[in-house]
């Protein structure tokens, strides 16, 4: 079956100095030639040419064009890319004048990047980290983003799953050799060895404190305490703007308001929870659980506490929030109304903060960005992404375990165990079985990509 050729705008929409416009499959080159005739091209070469609607003279821009030949390019098929001034009326002519021409038709969002996984230039690992270099908004994220579409992750699950596979032939072999003690022995012997530094290995790379996952969906903090402690100033003085209400009244902040900074090159979401106290209304109530639940599931618990009225602060947050994976941070507000130096000296080992003159502001984006970069390795880099590939990783780790526990006069089930480790490798990188997560994944992609 011939695929369509496609085309979309690939630069962002909108009035700009230049715009690219993709095309990819059989008819591509064709099209460029029919947008500019007597066009003659060599093979990755940038060359300028005038477009004009096709079987007409009206001059559609004065433009550049290059023209990558199948199997070298990104998609695997014959690509050609416009490069035309960024007017809203020269892209829309030109995408107009390549949905006139038969058998060409617009791209669907990931449809150039489907193209190119179908062909084998980009494994699902790969797929994932263009799309997540697409979306990156901090340092972090982009050098992680980068490692990942250079095939980091793939090459490694590859290279498991090869060793799987010498542990399977090695199970196999015994089975077929079994009327020969010594070298069936032997064999199985030796898959169960090697089976114990894959084991090792997988379990190094599950042991990451999911550094990786917090890189790139973010270091969540919970900005926690008690109602009046200053919770959304500080939120507004972190995010430089007034990016929620404050009121002296009690009780106003109802509902989790979540935002995003970048500290350190690092992704922060720093969400202002409403003020935990007893009593209140039902939406209060509602509110307060809410915000425990956010803050429960955070990195970071930033418990602030009103220190203007320099009465005892307990400096613990409820015991919903002690005991679990998060870290505390007790936090002192309205430093600028503690007039006293007993105030301050029970306060002594806690971050004073006003939002107000910015004492201390400083001290506690440190202590955050600190905290931040212990949680990722302080910037090591990180296999594991998503929780796609740690489930996978966990199969592969569970199969292998039992296999290495597993009577040894039981080779089939030992060979079925490491077939499911391998399947499992093997769906990471999408070489088999991922329809279902196929549509998802490119689903996240703009049309032009």
């Amino acid at each position: 079956m011939v695929a369509d050729t496609i085309f979309a705008l690939s630069t962002a929409p909108g009035r700009a100095g230049i715009a690219v416009v993709r095309v990819s499959g059989p008819k591509a080159l064709e099209a460029l030639k029919t947008l500019s005739p007597g066009l003659v091209l060599e093979p990755r070469q940038i060359k300028r040419a005038r477009f004009y609607q096709p079987g007409g003279r009206e001059e559609l821009d004065d433009g550049m064009t290059v023209w990558f030949p199948r199997p070298h390019s990104f998609t695997g098929e014959d690509v050609t890319e416009l490069f035309l001034h960024g007017g809203l009326a020269v892209v829309g002519g030109v995408l107009s004048a390549l949905g006139g021409l038969k058998g060409l038709r617009p791209a669907e969002p990931g449809e150039f990047t489907r193209r190119a996984f179908d062909n084998g230039k980009l494994d699902l690992t790969e797929v994932e980290g263009l799309a997540d270099l697409i979306d990156a908004e901090t340092e972090a994220q982009r050098v992680q983003a980068l490692g990942q579409m250079g095939g980091h992750l793939g090459r490694t699950a590859e290279r498991l799953r090869s060793q799987v596979l010498t542990c399977q032939a090695l199970v196999e072999a015994a089975i077929d050799f079994s009327d020969e003690g010594d070298v069936a022995a032997s064999a199985f012997m030796e898959a169960r060895a090697r089976a114990r530094t894959l084991l090792g290995e997988l379990d190094g790379i599950l042991a990451d404190g999911r550094r990786g996952e917090i890189e790139r969906d973010g270091f969540r903090v919970a900005i926690a305490g008690p109602p009046n402690a200053g919770k959304s100033s500080l939120i507004n003085r972190l995010a430089g703007r007034d990016a929620v209400i404050v009121s002296a009244e009690a009780g106003t902040t109802r509902d989790v308001v979540e935002l995003h900074l970048n500290l350190g090159g690092l992704r922060v979401a720093v969400a202002d929870t409403a003020g935990v106290r007893e009593g209140g209304g039902e939406i209060e109530k509602e509110g307060i659980k809410r915000g425990l639940a956010w803050a429960r599931a955070a990195h970071l618990v930033v418990w602030l506490e009103d220190g203007g009225e320099e009465k005892e602060a307990r400096g613990l947050p409820p015991e919903e929030l002690q005991g679990g994976d998060c870290e505390i941070l007790n936090v002192i507000s309205k430093a600028d109304l503690i007039g006293s130096e007993q105030a301050l000296r029970q306060y002594e080992g806690r971050i004073l903060v006003s939002s107000r003159s910015g004492e201390g502001i400083d001290r506690l984006v440190g202590a955050i960005t600190a905290a931040a970069l212990r949680r990722t390795g302080n910037g090591a880099s990180a296999l594991i992404t998503r929780p796609r590939h740690r489930l996978a990783f966990e199969i592969a780790r569970a199969e292998v375990s039992s296999f290495l526990e597993d009577p040894p006069e039981m080779e089939e089930l030992a060979a079925e165990r490491l077939r499911r480790a391998g399947h499992a490798l093997a769906r990471l990188a999408g070489r088999i079985d991922v329809e279902d997560v196929l549509g998802e994944i490119f689903a996240q992609f703009c049309i032009g990509k």
